[in-house]
């Protein structure tokens, strides 16, 4: 017999996807421990969860995975190659109609793309207080993607409007936005993506007390300190819309104490993610504002499931002793969010639960 932990390492479904399919009646253990409920699988289910597992991940619909299970120990295999044949058309026919909604889109972009280069090659020169860019870039740079395919989000988004510097820095998983004052640019709306190293080397110049001079001329950025520089080309990219990405602060808030809370998500309970996934941390708020972390057991309805690094790098990031976290539905962004400066803050995505 093969445990449920067994059973999720081998086959490539996670423990919850097990609980999952299992409800459903699609892939039934062969015994449950009437005490402690712990499933248990005969060695032949496992063939039918590593079937079960590739039908998911090629997103049959449940139906459908139910039929082909249930005839793929018979000795008529029609049905399965039937039902294998069906899904693949769907899929096809929705990647052509994908195709023929993202044509016009492509058009549309291309119209598009002249106001979006009037940002990124226009010049500005301004005076930044070093202790502030430092902060900011501190505040946003664990959130840059490392992504080879995404090369428009490996950097930092420099934002110049008015007497504002905003940074910002996202992954598509996880936001980071900051602000600091800025002096003597009186122009338009400027925006340059910094890649990711140079970003670095700016940090590295912003640690004394000076004011620092930033100067865009097109698509090249230079930040100076005394006789000092680190100067190089911004990415040719076109950044989101970061400001349509931003959640209005609300939610159900809870204050936390950083430290303390950061060891509970290093000690406390992890819900097993998917075959390579990353370790999740479950929390929900309770009616004092206070935030707990779930356990597996734990059904209530608006748990929220986030990357547990993902919540302790946007922990520390926050650089503060107590931080808000807002949390609504179970779907919807987590903001952590500092109580004294709420302009700067994090956003990460919830993970959806199986179970």
């Amino acid at each position: 017999m093969r445990s449920i932990g067994e059973m999720a390492r081998d086959s490539g479904l996670g423990a919850s996807a097990l609980r999952f399919y299992d409800r459903a009646g699609v892939l039934v253990p062969a015994w449950v421990d009437p005490v402690s409920g712990y499933r248990w699988y005969e060695p032949e289910q496992l063939e039918e969860a590593r079937v079960l597992a590739r039908l998911r991940r090629a997103g049959m619909p449940l139906a459908d995975i139910r039929l082909v299970l249930a005839s793929w120990s018979g000795a008529d295999t029609d049905l399965v190659r039937e039902l294998l044949k069906a899904h693949l058309r769907r899929l096809e026919q929705g990647l052509s109609d994908a195709r023929s909604e993202f044509s016009p889109l492509a058009a549309l972009l291309d119209d598009r793309e002249n106001n979006m280069t009037s940002l990124r090659t226009a010049a500005a020169e301004l005076s930044i207080a070093a202790p502030e860019l430092a902060a900011a870039l501190d505040a946003v740079r664990f959130a840059a993607s490392t992504d080879p395919e995404l090369p428009m989000l490996g950097g930092v988004l420099f934002d110049i409007e008015g007497e504002s510097l905003h940074v910002v820095a996202t992954d598509r998983y996880r936001m980071a936005v900051a602000r600091a004052g800025a002096a003597g640019h009186d122009g338009s709306r400027v925006q340059v993506i910094v890649p990711s190293p140079l970003v670095d080397a700016m940090r590295a110049l912003s640690n004394g007390e000076e004011p620092v001079r930033l100067h865009v001329d097109g698509d090249r950025v230079t930040l100076e300190t005394g006789d000092r520089q680190a100067a190089g080309q911004c990415l040719d990219h076109d950044f989101p819309d970061y400001r349509r990405l931003l959640p209005a602060p609300g939610g159900r808030r809870a204050h936390v104490e950083v430290a303390p809370f950061q060891k509970a998500l290093a000690t406390g309970p992890v819900h097993t993610a998917e075959a390579g996934g990353p370790d999740l941390s479950v929390l929900k708020v309770a009616d004092d504002g206070t935030v707990t972390l779930c356990t597996d057991n734990d059904d209530d309805p608006n748990r929220i499931a986030v990357n547990r690094e993902f919540l302790q790098n946007a922990l520390t990031a926050g650089a503060r002793d107590h931080l808000l976290l807002e949390l609504g539905a179970p779907t919807t962004p987590i903001a952590i969010r500092r109580p004294d400066d709420e302009a700067t803050l994090s956003i990460l995505m919830p993970v959806r639960l199986d179970d």
